[in-house]
């Protein structure tokens, strides 16, 4: 830790660093942080910044206002896109009381405790992300309500001309690798408008960190060229939404624990009771993977987002994939979670699925048959008899699901718990008091 920190401080000096951002995240995701200079790093390395907790959403009540930011010197990365003569740089904070202690609160702490669980099992978990999104003209302020405004027309894999989002996402894609965030593909989506980029595969730690960074820059990068990029899970009606498709596996050491080559599908005991696991408990945790009133709208049938709970090898309407292993690449043995959205908090919803999956484990659960038919052309008596269940349909639905489940209570810890579902019961309440242009041309003159 002592050798991390000397390498950051010399760095910042060697660099010319003139501010350093202090990052964290709230409990619905969303990005907080403030800067200092490099006089204050030294100490903020070695003891933290006190900051007034009461102030960000889910995190102290007022008599219990003050904690301490502790920046974790792994994360120390150059800012390029902030860069403009005087360079920037940011490090992610751990919120931890003044005592020193985990703070409760952190989105951050709930993953490491998800962590610590694998590891007293033997495990390590690795995740790699798929993040879609969408690139808009900026919005009229005069016309908001409106439909956004795609700015290309392309589809799936288009190799387009050289038109403003294809050089944004390849401006991102340069940025990110600039700061040392390896990506593995980025193409153009489904959707007008509509593009991906996917992570390489890492612990999961690091990449929840990593995907708050490229949501940051997408923003960031598209933000500079009058553009709004946005990872609202459906922004646009009538075409796909944006889903965050995260392969996952489990290493024993440097051994993939999910693979064995005397299974037809080379998937060993610890896989099949992970996905059981994971299958299992899908609709406690999917407000957390799908923690948005829009992200419903996303998990409908037609617009290839799962809806029914079910695995799968090749069958893209099942909840879980499992992507074939490559000829002699053990390791990349993994499977496919389909219903996260890119608008998730990636810490609480890579440790909701990491504890469902370690559950199935622990209890020994049993893998149900593969579905092989395309499960949205069958009838739900045909759904009944195979005794396959739906992802909740909306968010209170959803919110319904997790306030009954006790292994979501323990994976959020009572806390955090306690905190999102009264937030997400608040943000349904204020969805159904409001009045939608859909019933304005659906109602107003003919009723």
């Amino acid at each position: 830790m002592e050798r991390q920190q000397d390498y950051v401080l010399r760095t910042v000096e060697e660099r010319g660093v003139r501010f350093i951002q202090l990052w964290f995240t709230d409990v619905l995701g969303t990005p907080k942080s403030f800067q200092i200079t490099p006089a204050e790093l030294e100490n903020a390395l070695g003891e933290g910044m006190t900051f007034d907790g009461s102030t960000i959403d889910g995190f102290s009540r007022v008599q219990e206002s003050d904690v301490l930011a502790m920046p974790d010197a792994k994360t120390f990365q150059l800012l390029p896109y902030l860069a403009d003569g005087h360079p920037v740089a940011r490090v992610v904070c751990d919120v931890v009381n003044l005592d020193g202690s985990p703070f409760e609160g952190d989105p951050r702490h709930v993953l490491r405790r998800a962590l610590e669980r694998a590891r007293a099992l033997g495990f390590s978990y690795f995740v790699a992300p798929e993040l879609e999104y969408f690139y808009f003209a900026q919005p009229d302020p005069t016309m908001l309500g409106r439909p956004p405004v795609p700015l290309d027309h392309g589809s799936y894999f288009d190799l387009t001309t050289h038109d403003l989002t294809s050089q944004l996402r390849r401006e991102t894609v340069l940025t990110l690798e600039d700061m040392g965030i390896p990506v593995e593909y980025s193409q153009h989506e489904d959707a007008p408008s509509q593009h991906e980029i996917d992570l390489r595969y890492t612990d999961a730690m690091t990449m929840a960190d990593t995907v708050m960074t490229v949501r940051m820059v997408v923003k960031e990068v598209a933000a500079r060229h009058d553009v709004m990029a946005t990872f609202m899970p459906k922004p646009l009606p009538g075409v796909q939404g944006s889903g965050m498709h995260t392969h996952m596996s489990l290493f024993d050491g440097d051994r993939n624990a999910f693979y064995d080559d005397s299974d037809e599908y080379n998937l060993s005991p610890v896989a099949r009771q992970f996905i059981a696991g994971v299958l299992a408990h899908a609709r406690e945790l999917t407000a957390v993977t799908n923690q948005w009133v829009n992200s419903y709208k996303r998990l409908i049938i037609g617009y290839e987002a799962p809806v029914y709970i079910s695995w799968a090898r090749n069958n893209r309407s099942a909840l879980v994939r499992v992507p074939p292993t490559k000829k002699g690449k053990r390791d990349s043995t993994r499977i496919e979670y389909r219903a996260p959205d890119s608008a998730a908090n990636p810490y609480l919803a890579f440790a909701a699925v990491l504890v469902a999956g370690l559950t199935g484990i622990e209890k020994q659960y049993e893998l149900s048959a593969e579905a092989a038919a395309n499960l949205y052309e069958l009838s739900p008596a045909e759904r009944l008899a195979e005794g396959i269940e739906s992802l909740p349909g909306s968010l209170s639905e959803a919110v319904d699901a997790m306030e009954r489940s006790e292994l979501m209570a323990e994976v959020l810890g009572e806390h955090v718990f306690e905190w999102f579902v009264r937030n997400k019961r608040a943000e349904w309440s204020d969805y159904k008091s409001e009045v939608t242009a859909f019933e304005w041309r659906r109602y107003l003159t003919s009723l």
